[in-house]
């Protein structure tokens, strides 16, 4: 019973992630349907087809990177310790999940929604009529290794320091809605990305916390009562 406490955070977001995931691909090919309506025929060449695809440009794991090791520099030259933790652990949380996401995404040979109807949508596995599928693009849908990286990097500032994860995430929500939007992905690609993102950080966060010793910046504690006394009894 301790153990499952212990780990009822991401057993939590194991199940719901699952439950949600199963009705995700459940509304795959309607809501992709209903999102092709709405666009209408010229939205390829809108304003707005741009900026889903500039979200997700700069949304990916190498801008995302560079921009944590600037802050993590900036983090380092103010002598913060606590942030250069965090930074650090959202870039390792960020790449562990996109290379889990990756290595699914590889041989699962699902289609990409956009590449209907010219591929019937499916999933086609590593080998399909004697062509090999990994690393061909039309059939690498599944999950969304976009969402995975950029979830992976906001779920340690959620755990660590919620205000600024809020920020943070909503950002990863507009890499995860940009992906549907432009039918580089399903649904379900991208829930199954967020819930394995969401796990793999708080497994990251719980190591760094632990290995790095007592929360870095922390105001120090005494340790014993008969210290704490006699530090009250001085004027």
């Amino acid at each position: 019973m301790n153990r499952l406490r212990e780990f009822r955070v991401p057993l939590l977001i194991l199940v719901i992630g699952s439950i949600v995931s199963v009705f995700a691909f459940r509304w795959d090919w309607p809501i992709r349907q209903h999102i092709v309506a709405e666009q209408g025929p010229e939205w390829g060449k809108s304003a707005e087809r741009k900026m889903h695809g500039f979200i997700r440009e700069w949304g990916d794991w190498p801008p995302m990177m560079v921009a944590a090791a600037i802050a993590y520099i900036i983090a380092r030259a103010r002598r913060n310790n606590r942030w250069s933790r965090i930074i650090l652990a959202a870039m390792l949380a960020s790449t562990l999940a996109g290379i889990v996401a990756n290595a699914s995404r590889l041989t699962t040979g699902r289609t990409r929604p956009r590449e209907s109807p010219k591929i019937e949508q499916g999933f086609y596995g590593p080998w399909h009529e004697g062509r090999l599928l990994v690393g061909v693009p039309a059939y690498n849908s599944f999950p969304s290794g976009h969402t995975a990286t950029a979830f992976g990097f906001a779920s340690v500032f959620v755990y660590a320091s919620p205000a600024w994860g809020v920020i943070v995430l909503a950002g990863a929500i507009a890499v995860a809605w940009s992906s549907i939007a432009i039918g580089a992905h399903h649904p379900s690609d991208v829930t199954v990305s967020i819930t394995i993102a969401l796990i793999v950080g708080w497994f990251v966060w719980r190591f760094a916390r632990r290995w790095g010793g007592p929360e870095p910046n922390a105001p120090a504690r005494s340790s014993t009562p008969e210290c704490n006394s006699r530090r009250d009894s001085n004027p």
